[in-house]
């Protein structure tokens, strides 16, 4: 079985490639340029093209059994109207591109594809507890998730068993979150930001690449699955087990005014939040490693 993936370099990506191919696939890697697909897992065939353009690209995608679709700018600093073009296009016109290719494969073949998403979807919210049957939010990352979903249909309406999987924020020991937030908790500078009270729905990346097999090969999972951990935790607390790993204070947080100051419309993404479970992998009796963030960050650090 073959499975073609797309944002494959990243620190999910290539955790995720040498777990497929020690499970017996063969995985094909679109990469950029020929530096990028230097960067891909030693085992893995490289394709070079650029994935929010049609290209020769895609006839590679009609020859596999299914497709893992991770390609997305970061989301991580300062916005403006450039880069949140960017963070769109990379998201909608990368997957309408694959779904495309997926839809013009030869006609009776089965195809599974997992899409990523986001926790972002579901918008803003307070205490409220959401699942994947939660209606989507109104903010500008919740509209690109949106969008980013409805792109998958043209698959869905191929034949295809299309999964949309969506991100809590992942913590892992290559980049993402954990290494923004490191360099200031390890000299101290660390704290909460705003009031502390707003949720942060995360999942180790260990269990995101199991919960992401399992989507691949799991033929009863279909449409959106929320994939986080079954605690998400408040900044606050984050905060809390974050210093206690490190073994430092985390005493000057952060004011709201001066967050969005800094980083402008991003800085809402960091002052609210979700509060997401992922209700479809505790069905699916998905084994989370790292159920809790205190045992996700020791592991890590």
């Amino acid at each position: 079985m073959q499975v073609f993936i797309t944002g494959a370099s990243g620190f999910v990506g290539t955790t995720l490639c040498n777990w497929l191919m020690a499970g017996g696939w063969r995985v094909c890697a679109l990469s950029r340029s020929d530096t990028a697909a230097r960067r891909l897992p030693k085992g893995v065939e490289p394709i070079i093209g650029d994935p929010t353009q049609p290209g020769d690209w895609q006839e590679k995608v009609m020859a596999c059994d299914a497709a893992i679709n991770l390609a997305g700018a970061s989301i991580f600093g300062r916005w403006n109207e450039k880069y949140k073009a960017l963070i769109r296009s990379s998201r909608v016109q990368t997957t309408t591109n694959l779904c495309q290719a997926i839809a013009a494969r030869p006609g009776g073949r089965d195809f599974s594809l997992v899409s990523a998403s986001a926790v972002g979807y579901y918008g803003f919210s307070d205490d409220r507890i959401l699942d994947e049957d939660s209606p989507p939010g109104d903010d500008f990352l919740a509209t690109v998730c949106r969008d980013w979903e409805t792109a998958t249909e043209e698959a869905t309406g191929s034949g295809a068993r299309v999964v949309n999987a969506r991100f809590g924020i992942v913590l892992g020991s290559g980049g993402g979150a954990l290494g923004q937030m490191l360099p200031l908790f390890r000299w101290g500078l660390g704290g909460r930001l705003g009031s502390g009270k707003q949720w942060f729905s995360w999942i180790h990346q260990t269990d995101l690449t199991t919960a992401l097999k399992l989507c691949l090969e799991d033929e009863r999972l279909a449409g959106p699955v929320n994939c986080c951990a079954p605690g998400p935790v408040t900044n606050a607390e984050l905060t809390k087990a974050l210093a206690g790993v490190l073994r430092r204070p985390a005493v000057l947080p952060a004011p709201a005014f001066a967050v969005r100051l800094a980083l402008g419309e991003f800085g809402s993404v960091l002052l609210e939040g979700q509060r997401v479970l992922p209700r479809r992998l505790e069905k699916a009796r998905l084994a989370f490693r790292f159920p809790d963030v205190g045992s996700a960050l020791a592991d890590l650090l």
